[in-house]
């Protein structure tokens, strides 16, 4: 089963122990405005990038080309 970018957040902020208010505060967010976000699943790069940090993980973006399956 694949699960969405805020499934991942979530099983791994719950992995570490982590609280929705240290996501907030580890990038500068209010608790509500990460709530909205994680329901909408709408982050930017740097956000998830600072989820992956704040989470101890590496961050990897891929485009991969569908037609000659070639990873960009």
């Amino acid at each position: 089963m694949k699960m969405s970018t805020v499934e991942k957040i979530e099983f791994l902020r719950q992995r570490r122990g982590l609280k929705k208010g240290d996501l907030a505060e580890g990038t500068g967010q209010t608790r509500q405005n990460l709530s909205n976000k994680l329901t909408r699943g709408n982050f930017t790069e740097k956000e998830l990038s600072d989820f992956a940090e704040i989470l101890g993980c590496d961050l990897k973006i891929t485009f991969v080309d569908k037609i000659t399956g070639e990873e960009i």
